[in-house]
């Protein structure tokens, strides 16, 4: 993998999340300074878990993660971070990224999802700070294209927040060619992780083996255990993020395995994982369905593999043991 230069800083939107936290530690491993910005709420502490293991407070000159309050639906908080910072990337992860919660909070996920985007793009554009952005952007963006998805694959997202993220995709395509910014596009396909949240179905099902297996609960309720998805692994899918900011030019690449699964064959995973039978602990429950379902998520990756030589190395069961595994230690 391509090394970094010592010294360069970053700044991480959605830093508290599964991947803002994964990323963190990358670059902190690289010797990169890292800003993150955290929404503001009663509890610090609660927001920032996923960090606890880098966000340490030693010798102020040794320290190199930094923390500050802030939105992205905040513009002038933008520039002015930007222009103190002057990061030399930034990494916009920031949203609101629950499909079925966005159904329920249309306007907040285009505001936070796609405005927050365009924000950001222009909080740059106005400070006149030389930066490279790298911009989430997402397989459900393709909703009811047929897969394999690639590049060229045209979108169709079928909820609010698949539409948000085309607005912010299409904007940032929009502002490297208006304004010659290095501004690039990850369309990432599901990733998880012992860090997702505990709403999103892969977690839902490894923390209910978990559970079951202790005794703690007997059921979990799903919704469509039809949906096909290509799962990888998160902190591999960060390694990409980073690795398009250190390409020569800014290119747009789909990130993803390659490999399909059902819900149904990563829960029969998870739970064969600890010795059960999925079908005796999952009922179904009509609220977890979409009112409009996207059926197969398939990605090609074959574009970033042959011109940044990136590769998925976990594929979607041996990430279900990897949850299960630790969802059982967090017992």
């Amino acid at each position: 993998m391509t090394a970094a230069t010592p010294g360069k800083t970053a700044l991480i939107t959605g830093i508290t999340g599964q991947d803002g936290s994964y990323l963190t530690e990358l670059l902190l491993a690289k010797g990169y300074t890292v800003h993150g910005i955290v929404r503001h709420a009663s509890s610090l502490i609660a927001n920032t878990s996923r960090l606890d293991a880098v966000y340490q407070d030693p010798h102020e000159s040794e320290r190199r993660l930094f923390l500050h309050k802030g939105d992205v639906t905040d513009a002038g908080m933008l520039v002015n971070l930007i222009r103190d910072v002057r990061p030399d990337e930034i990494y916009n992860l920031a949203a609101q990224s629950h499909v079925r919660v966005s159904f329920d909070l249309p306007e907040y996920t285009a505001n936070v999802t796609a405005l927050g985007a365009i924000r950001l793009l222009e909080a740059v554009r106005a400070s006149g700070i030389d930066t490279r952005i790298y911009q989430a952007s997402t397989s459900e963006m393709f909703g009811t294209a047929p897969p394999p998805q690639d590049e060229t694959t045209p979108f169709h997202p079928r909820s609010p927040y698949g539409v948000a993220k085309v607005y912010a995709h299409w904007a940032t395509v929009n502002y490297r060619e208006s304004y010659g910014m290095f501004a690039v596009s990850g369309i990432s396909f599901n990733h998880e992780s012992p860090r997702r949240g505990e709403t999103f179905v892969t977690r839902k099902i490894t923390r209910a083996v978990a559970r079951i297996e202790a005794g703690l609960e007997k059921k979990v309720f799903l919704g469509n255990m039809d949906a096909v998805r290509d799962w990888g692994y998160a902190p591999e899918y960060v390694e990409a993020m980073w690795l398009m900011l250190q390409h020569d030019e800014p290119v747009d690449y789909v990130i993803a395995t390659g490999r399909p699964a059902t819900v149904r064959d990563f829960a029969e995973a998870a739970f064969g994982h600890a010795g059960l039978d999925w079908r005796d602990h999952i009922e179904h429950d009509e609220r977890y369905e979409r009112p409009a379902e996207v059926p197969e998520l398939i990605g090609n990756p074959a574009k970033i593999a042959r011109e940044i030589g990136w590769r998925a190395r976990v594929h979607w069961d041996e990430l279900a043991r990897i949850m299960v595994d630790a969802d059982r230690k967090a017992l």
